[in-house]
């Protein structure tokens, strides 16, 4: 992105240098030479409460105010702003299901039967199978190049999506699991520069900041759930929630509007342009 350090050229107001702990250091240091650009970057969170804008369904232009931008791995980073790399971690997205199916099938969790687990409520979205060791360093080959090439493009920082899979692999897969899964992405993160969200599961949020590292949080419907206090106190105000609803948006601005950055986006978070599109800040 052409700034030192592999920032981007938004004010330092947009970042927060991060104190990484000695234990991870030295895992950094261990596995420094596999990402040779790593050495060159200083790995910064997002600024607390800088304005966010969620652009999952299509990259465009971010408005002024805007500090933050959270895209697809597949897109580039927005020019001037702290970019976040969107990673679907923990399952495969839909339009990347076969791709899993002819080339990695031994990693997607399957039933008794040998049917493939799927997100009840994402069809197509399979879930990754993160139950051994083994397999945790097979994904790792896979989503590590996707988490390097992140890097590479210039984002800041990465979120891998769906740490809470285990609640819906009927039993197949513990909170553990993730969590050991989600300690090796984050010190890939960390080895290439890159700050790493938690995504979601609010009740592991103190187990995952203790065990991954991670540096701050993305919390969807925290308002709806009642469960943006765990979020909170666990990482103070490095909390970046959105709401799909008016109702749970109002009601997030008037708690903790003045604290923490909170946005409204359409649940299918298209681009701006597009029919449904929604975008409201506090």
């Amino acid at each position: 992105m052409g700034c030192p350090l592999g920032m981007s050229s938004w004010p330092m107001s947009a970042y927060r240098r991060l104190s990484i702990p000695t234990t991870l250091v030295v895992t950094m240091t261990a596995v420094a030479p596999a990402f040779p650009a790593a050495a060159a970057r200083l790995v910064v969170a997002p600024r607390a409460n800088a304005r966010f804008d969620y652009q999952l369904g299509g990259s465009y232009r971010p408005s002024p105010s805007v500090g933050i931008v959270d895209r697809d791995r597949t897109s580039r980073p927005a020019a001037g702003r702290y970019n976040i790399c969107y990673v679907n971690g923990f399952q495969t997205q839909d339009y990347q299901a076969s791709w899993w199916r002819s080339h990695h099938p031994d990693l997607l969790l399957r039933d008794a039967s040998g049917a493939l687990v799927e997100d009840p409520n994402w069809p197509g979205e399979y879930l990754l199978d993160t139950s051994t060791a083994p397999k945790r360093h097979a994904l790792l080959a896979v989503i590590g190049r996707w988490i390097d090439g992140c890097a590479t493009k210039g984002f800041d920082a990465t979120e891998p999506d769906n740490l809470d899979s285990n609640t819906r692999s009927h039993h197949l897969l513990t909170a553990a699991d993730n969590l050991a899964f989600a300690a090796l992405l984050a010190a890939r993160a960390h080895a290439d520069g890159l700050a790493i969200g938690q995504k979601n599961d609010a009740e592991l949020s103190a187990r995952a900041r203790r065990t991954a590292h991670f540096d701050f949080a993305i919390a969807e419907s925290c308002q709806v759930y009642r469960e943006c206090g765990s979020y909170l106190k666990t990482y103070g105000d490095e909390v970046f929630e959105v709401e799909y609803g008016a109702a749970p948006f109002r009601a997030a601005c008037n708690a903790r509007g003045g604290r923490i950055s909170i946005i409204r986006r359409d649940r299918d978070v298209v681009a701006r342009g597009k029919p449904g599109y929604v975008y409201r800040a506090c």
